[in-house]
């Protein structure tokens, strides 16, 4: 594979043959109410309903799976809020190899659960970037286990590319492809594949008002992450990173902000009009297609749908 700066379309067509005997080809699903609603013709790509539940088991499938035997039996390590660490659980043990999952406080209790479901070693700390780096890398001294990043690691950002080749093979072509953004492993890969494929794509990034990190880097032109996020969109929540924004500046054209609220009501329709069960991050892309419709009216606009992790116990209308 080529520097992360350089990650091409033939690396992401690789991870794709990779992760193919233990991924799902998940759906590409239609609804002519959020069409008309959007003034689009738009096609939900449902990462929701990938093992795990997120479009983060790509990445990890594809980082694992990539390891010499002689390192992959040392295990692997991750820090994570949640999908990620069950993501690199659960392709941990389709090769059989064990898994430490650093994991922040006040980490959704559903996601938590379902690392140790897939087998799993947690460990705790405090709820900072730092404090999750730290954590990982005593871990990593301690087993010599192989760190696989969130996001800002080449491998995982050609299988999370993956999911953008199958929207487009299955949709046959759109005019503009959005995904949510955080770290940006998958804003990063998809943007890569969907610009291989066809260069005159448009490409965007729906983040939260309350985790601009990517917004105001793109605004800057260059990478800012002094920020505290504050997102109902706790798959938001990670730091923008360092190759991430390298190459989503190379091949996103915008980050597109939306509102807690705005998020809140774009959830609510995915789960009323789509009939999908989807959380917080993965609402951030209706979100924006309806904040922001002059960059999607009239078009084919093929959208990805992250994930479907949700805490059932805390939907966020239930108080509203």
């Amino acid at each position: 594979m080529e520097t992360p700066h350089r990650l091409t379309l033939a690396d992401i067509r690789d991870a794709a043959a990779r992760i193919a005997p233990h991924a799902q080809v998940t759906p590409l699903l239609r609804s002519h109410s959020l069409d008309d609603l959007a003034g689009a013709e738009l096609h939900f790509k449902c990462e929701h309903l990938q093992r795990m539940g997120a479009f983060k088991f790509r990445g990890a499938c594809n980082a694992v799976w990539s390891l010499p035997d002689d390192v992959a039996q040392r295990g692997v390590v991750t820090h994570s809020s949640g999908n990620h660490g069950a993501a690199l659980a659960l392709a941990a043990s389709t090769r059989g190899i064990g898994c430490h999952v650093v994991v922040p406080e006040g980490a959704v209790k559903s996601k938590l659960a379902a690392i140790e479901r897939y087998g799993a070693h947690l460990h705790h700390c405090a709820a900072t970037i730092t404090a999750r780096e730290q954590t990982a890398a005593r871990v990593q001294q301690q087993t010599g286990a192989t760190l696989v990043h969130p996001y800002a690691d080449p491998r995982v950002i050609a299988g999370q590319g993956t999911a953008a080749l199958e929207l487009l093979e299955q949709s046959g072509g759109v005019d503009v492809l959005i995904t949510p953004v955080g770290g940006g492993g998958l804003s990063s890969g998809c943007a890569i594949a969907a610009r291989g494929v066809n260069p005159g794509i448009a490409v965007y990034a729906a983040e939260p008002e309350g985790a601009p990190d990517a917004f105001e880097s793109f605004r800057r032109g260059e990478r800012f992450t002094d920020i505290v996020p504050q997102t109902i969109a706790d798959g938001l929540r990670g730091t923008l990173g360092e190759i991430n924004f390298a190459l989503m500046r190379d091949n996103v054209d915008a980050v597109l902000p939306v509102s807690e609220a705005q998020i809140i009501a774009a959830m609510r329709l995915i789960w009323e009009r789509l009939k999908q069960v989807v959380e917080p991050s993965s609402a951030t892309v209706l979100a924006a297609i309806l904040r922001h419709p002059q960059h999607f009216a009239g078009k084919r606009v093929g959208v990805v749908l992250s994930g479907g992790n949700v805490d059932l116990d805390a939907l966020p209308w239930m108080n509203a």
